[in-house]
């Protein structure tokens, strides 16, 4: 290159941006263009899988409150942080867990490795408030993982960002930390933790499919330590995907994202079923009963609920991360069990139009939902209202209409109807899965709204 031509216009200009993004990261202010995206096949993946397991457990099944929030009250901190030095949950069966996903449907697994009380369920060398201190003393996320490999379940870890027993943290939440500071809380320190850990888990344990994180909604917690964290993450494990709550871009309770480029792969609603939505992907985490952790006499969601909350998420093109409770002797409660056993039996007829599938293309309402992949359109019909179901017209021709599993539907088609009907004795109790093949790729198909 000759010296003219070095110093044209256009690399005067590049290092210009060179410098200013360099400045900009110097100064931990993350631009968009900062932050390492999801790999789109690992987030399709994860899409197709459509179920999982989500677990909140550790010694806090000994009260049978709830996880990480009853510390201080009702369970005062004293009695709360030594909780582990009786924990000896003897029925716990890595096996038995993944089995029972398993016969559910479920894909995968996320535990939460620690959560907000600070209790670490593996063998930590950075901290002794761990399972290697309990009675117990064996690794649970060592034995979940292998068990996780050997059936063919993807694991990931819960990991709470916010740590209300470690010092560093900051944020007491009126309870206090876990043990008396001898110096003034050191926020760089707790990332410095929180790092260690996760490399710590990674290694000893991963791959893993996801690091779920929760817990930055405090204020010690900043956007610029969201995408440093999410950007170490993706450099751990390059395939690994990365919910929301890395970073401060989660809108509360509805879990997905406000305006503005924040760190993470999805959304998270909680306790509710996301919004139609196929631009953002989303996983909604929802308990099985009203607790995250165990609770004797739990009010269950019956099979109807359970199954509804399925449908209803992967009609809106979202993922069901469904909660358990295991009890502290490590069994997951018999009932519970039960129902997950109920709805992998429903699976097992049904699943097809759920796994591998696509929200839409009539978006879900008060009738049920639609799915889709290829040339077929599934509709779950949940309430029948009278004796047919109208739907908006598609552009598409429906070229056959049956029952999943075999049973005729009638369907009438016009330019701005499609009209279903199902004989009343032909109709599921819970579920009336209507197969619809249709002339083009389904999922290419505009979404209709379909109250």
């Amino acid at each position: 290159m000759s010296p003219t031509n070095a110093f044209s216009p256009f690399f005067v200009a590049l290092f210009v941006a060179t410098a200013t993004l360099a400045q900009t990261l110097a100064a931990g202010e993350p631009s968009a263009s900062s932050i390492l995206p999801a790999q789109p096949d690992a987030l399709q993946k994860w899409q197709e899988m459509r179920f999982g397991m989500f677990i909140h457990w550790g010694p806090v099944s000994l009260t049978g409150r709830e996880i990480g929030w009853s510390r201080g009250k009702p369970t005062p901190r004293e009695e709360y942080d030594n909780l582990y030095k009786r924990f000896n949950p003897a029925q716990f069966s890595a096996e038995e867990w993944v089995s029972l996903a398993k016969q559910t449907g479920m894909k995968y697994m996320v535990l939460t490795s620690k959560h907000h009380d600070g209790f670490c369920l593996w063998d930590s060398q950075y901290t002794d408030y761990d399972i290697a201190s309990t009675p117990f003393g064996r690794d649970v996320i060592k034995e979940l993982t292998d068990e996780c490999k050997r059936q063919g379940i993807a694991f990931g870890p819960y990991y709470s960002i916010l740590d209300w027993y470690q010092p560093d943290y900051g944020e007491s939440r009126g309870v206090g930390p876990g043990y008396e500071l001898d110096r003034q809380p050191d926020i760089r320190k707790h990332v410095d933790y929180v790092k260690n850990q996760l490399q710590e888990l990674n290694q000893k344990y991963g791959p893993f499919h996801v690091f779920w994180f929760d817990g930055e909604w405090e204020s010690p917690w900043t956007h610029e330590m969201g995408v440093d964290l999410n950007n170490f993450c993706r450099r751990l494990q390059p395939d690994v995907l990365i919910n929301n709550r890395v970073d401060k871009g989660r809108r509360g309770m509805h879990g997905m994202f406000q305006p503005g480029e924040f760190a993470g792969d999805y959304g998270t609603p909680e306790q509710r079923v996301g919004t139609f939505d196929r631009s953002v992907p989303w996983e909604t985490c929802m308990t099985i009963c009203r607790q995250w952790a165990w609770k004797p006499n739990d009010e269950l969601k019956s099979l109807q609920q359970c199954l509804q909350v399925l449908v209803l998420t992967a009609g809106g093109d979202g993922n069901l991360l469904l909660n358990v409770g295991p009890m502290p002797d490590g069994r997951i409660e018999p009932r519970q069990a039960d129902r997950l056993r109920e709805m992998g039996a429903w699976l097992q007829e049904n699943g097809e139009s759920i796994y591998g599938t696509r929200g839409g293309p009539f978006e879900p309402g008060k009738w049920g939902a639609s799915t889709c992949k290829g040339k077929t359109i599934y509709l779950h019909v949940l309430n029948w209202p009278g004796d047919r179901l109208t739907l908006p017209g598609i552009p598409a021709k429906i070229t056959s209409a049956q029952l999943l599993g075999g049973g005729s539907a009638s369907v009438e088609q016009s330019d701005d109807s499609i009209r279903v009907e199902v004989s009343p004795e032909n109709r599921g109790e819970i579920d009336t899965v209507v197969v619809l093949q249709v002339d083009r790729d389904a999922v290419m198909i505009p979404p209709v709204d379909a109250p």
